[in-house]
């Protein structure tokens, strides 16, 4: 099997501070991971009890991540950690029903803009 190197990206934040890619340099991806998102292969409850406990949540995001990024870009990175802590076998079933998958980014984007509003009032309170 072919394993892949991928090396770090970094770019400026908004602060001007540096900020490095998901995968730090010299990381090798999990080969089984790679080759299964070149085949597209569906995440299925045997495939990921197969699987040690630590990978599971792993695998799962890796099929969830490109399809939340195509929908919410810049918060996918957020939005997958949110739906990464539901049980595994919800997650299975939102990658099965994508009005499932739909509704509940859509529910966590108002979570997150709820919670910017906070700190945005919150910060007001305090000038």
């Amino acid at each position: 099997r072919v394993r892949e190197a991928v090396v770090s990206t970094q770019s400026t934040g908004a602060n001007g501070a540096q900020q490095r890619s998901r995968y730090g340099q010299g990381t090798v991806r999990n080969p089984m991971m790679q080759t299964d998102l070149m085949n597209q292969e569906p995440l299925t409850p045997q495939v990921l009890n197969a699987a040690r406990p630590e990978e599971q949540k792993q695998m799962l995001g890796e099929k969830l991540y490109p399809i939340i990024q195509s929908m919410q870009p810049e918060l996918a990175g957020k939005i997958t950690g949110m739906l990464l802590e539901m049980e595994n076998s919800e997650i299975l079933h939102m990658l099965e029903d994508s009005a499932s998958l739909t509704s509940k980014v859509n529910e966590a984007v108002a979570v997150l803009q709820a919670h910017q509003q906070k700190l945005a009032d919150q910060q007001k309170i305090a000038k």
